[in-house]
């Protein structure tokens, strides 16, 4: 399996590229006398204290206050400092907490034990400030307790059980753990050198981070927050109206920053940057990668999330959820691993009977763009890694399988069938390219506009080797029948799972995949031609079929150019090909909206004064706005073939 978001040796040498671990190793410096000054501090001189004094400040014993040396006190008022504390030059300059609300800088009201407050920050309200680090231009404000014990690790090194809760494929998270280590941690629980390594590392990594104090690292913002221990938050994240931090990372560059807000709670989890925990969402001993969401009393709890997937009101647990995932409703996933992601789960869905009475040790693995739809009850074990973009339609149940189809629809039964359980349901091969290709594009669009993280790689093209591997394989089966009949379950061809299949729907399939599949080889000699004529080499053109480079994915295509019957025919005729199913494509694409478009206008009357039409869809427009520019770029290509 291609891994989008890095693979395992993502971790090798992080330890020296980290920015987590180059962010703490500002705040180690134990040898001089200040964590944020350094050794550039002095005492309180007499004046000074007799002003802060008199300005209703207490201190327990005002030697052991470190100042930096252009402090001066005229900000600091009503507070009272325990233990070894060190303060910054203020100035009463503006600072900004969250909604647009600005104060002077400075310390006011507030309990300071055994902490630092840096140049031009500002401590408000804050009931206790005990064992913390406070940056430059950062914000405490009405805070009931912000504290540290004695050694902070800030969530790293929480084991977290992915897939079976009982245990087997326990992965060490720290904070920028990415899916494609998680994944390959979780999976190759076989090569005990791998695991050993990544067990040193995650030690390791965790030494590095380790604090004997917490951290509120430069120009973040901390308000209305009844508590927060044990934490590291990171530059410019905001942590405003929360309920409780505990015990974690929140990661921020300055650029992109984590943001816990309106009675979230966050323990033992590393939240990634970017990433939103808001509206009472809840997440414990948990990893959030860059620009996930959680949100409204939405649940993340003992798993790791990809990159822009967004959990509202339903419940994560012991999962491994790769990007792009929407889970906007009330539903359920448990012990399942999604490396891939790119799908939904719908409103309902009970993806997790992964308890069989005995013990909670059942697991779920699925493949990428799996739908699961309205009120869908999966049962556990089942395994959906090769049927990517695969449809579980409204309130059906499926039985505990391994489906091996891409581009599915599995639906309830439309009629009982002799010698075949009234459990099974009816798959239908190919079904989403046939009928639902405006979804298939959309998505690669949508994914690709609404990407927000820059520190993941993806892939957005759906059309690649690892899927049509997957194609291939499955027309391969359909066409493997020994002896035709109405219908075939899993004993006549493997991979169908616990379903039935009608014969209509095994040719059909078979129709799809092909079509698919010669589209994705068409779409490479196409590509690497244009390739050719932009590099000035239309020479080459004459032996197009023959032509090296360094693309794997053309290197792999000119593989099955034999395969298809496609190496014989004139690279004029194979680009005219490609146009010709691009244009069906996109009449595929508008028929697609167009069958909603049918079905809303009979039954609601009024539709179109609400809704689009097919033909003036965005993304239907898009569409042949693409088919044309492929016929200008293929002209051209003729053009210059035909010179040769």
């Amino acid at each position: 399996m291609k891994m989008e978001a890095g693979g395992v040796s993502s971790f090798d040498g992080l330890l020296e590229t980290s920015e987590f671990i180059d962010s703490v190793r500002r705040y180690k410096d134990t040898k001089a006398k200040s964590t944020l000054f350094g050794n550039e501090v002095r005492m309180l001189t007499p004046e000074e204290i007799e002003t802060l004094v008199s300005q209703h400040n207490l201190c327990d014993s005002w030697d052991r206050v470190l100042v930096a040396r252009e402090f001066t006190p005229q900000f600091i008022r009503q507070c009272t400092f325990f233990g070894d504390c060190v303060l910054g030059v203020f100035d009463g300059g503006t600072v900004h907490l969250a909604n647009g609300i600005r104060m002077p800088n400075g310390l006011y009201r507030s309990t300071l034990v055994e902490s630092e407050a840096g140049d031009n920050s500002l401590v408000f309200d804050a009931g206790v400030v005990s064992n913390y680090r406070i940056g430059a231009r950062s914000v405490v404000f009405r805070v009931g307790a912000l504290q540290a014990a004695g050694e902070c690790s800030f969530g790293n090194g929480t084991e977290v059980s992915l897939g079976i809760e009982t245990g087997g494929r326990e992965v060490k998270t720290f904070a920028e753990i990415a899916v494609g280590i998680a994944w390959e941690v979780a999976t190759k629980r076989s090569d005990t050198a791998l695991l050993k390594r990544y067990a040193g590392f995650v030690d390791a990594y965790r030494d590095e981070v380790t604090l004997p104090y917490g951290v509120v690292d430069e120009d973040a913002v901390v308000c209305f927050v009844s508590r927060v221990t044990d934490t590291w938050v990171g530059r410019g994240v905001t942590v405003d109206g929360a309920c409780v931090v505990q015990d974690s990372t929140l990661l921020g560059d300055g650029r992109e920053a984590a943001a816990v807000r309106d009675g979230a709670c966050v323990r033992r989890s590393c939240v990634q940057w970017g990433c939103e925990v808001d509206s009472m969402a809840f997440v414990q001993d948990s990893v959030l990668a860059e620009h996930s969401r959680v949100e409204r009393h939405g649940k993340v709890i003992a798993s790791i999330v990809g990159p822009n997937t967004t959990v509202a009101e339903g419940e994560i647990t012991s999962s491994l959820v790769g990007p792009f995932v929407g889970f906007h409703h009330q539903a359920l996933l448990i012990a399942a691993l999604w490396p891939e992601g790119k799908g939904n789960v719908g409103y309902g869905a009970n993806v997790g009977s992964n308890h069989t009475s005995k013990s909670p040790d059942q697991e779920l693995f699925c493949g990428e763009g799996v739908f699961f739809g309205l009120g869908s009850n999966v049962k556990y074990p089942a395994n959906f890694l090769d049927a990517p973009y695969t449809i579980i339609a409204t309130a059906v149940s499926t039985l505990p399988q391994r489906v091996e189809f891409p581009f599915s629809l599995i639906n309830s039964p439309a009629e009982a069938i002799g010698g075949i359980s009234p459990s099974f349901n009816e798959i239908f091969p190919g079904w989403v390219l046939r009928h639902n290709i405006y979804m298939v594009r959309r998505n690669e669009v949508k994914y690709r506009k609404r990407n927000r993280a820059t520190k993941s790689g993806f892939v957005f093209e759906v059309f690649r080797r690892d899927i049509v591997e997957r194609m291939l394989a499955a027309r391969q089966r359909l066409l493997g029948v020994k002896k035709k009949s109405a219908f075939y379950t899993e004993q006549q061809i493997e991979g169908i799972g616990k379903n039935f299949l009608k014969e209509e729907q095994r040719t059909a399939g078979i129709e799809s995949y092909t079509f698919y599949i010669r589209y994705y080889i068409l779409s490479g000699i196409k590509k690497t031609a244009a390739s050719l004529l932009h590099e000035g080499r239309p020479d080459a053109l004459s032996r197009l079929y023959e032509y090296e480079n360094d693309d794997d994915e053309w290197k792999y295509q000119k593989t099955l150019l034999d395969i298809e019957n496609l190496r014989g025919r004139d690279p004029v005729e194979n680009l005219e090909e490609l146009c010709r199913l691009q244009g069906e494509i996109a009449r595929s694409t508008e028929e697609s909206k167009n069958r909603d478009d049918r079905r809303g206008r009979h039954i609601l009357g009024e539709y179109y004064d609400a809704h689009i039409e097919a033909s003036d869809d965005p993304f239907v427009r898009e569409t042949w706005e693409e088919k044309e520019r492929l016929d200008r770029e293929v002209e051209a290509l003729v053009l210059a073939i035909s010179k040769l």
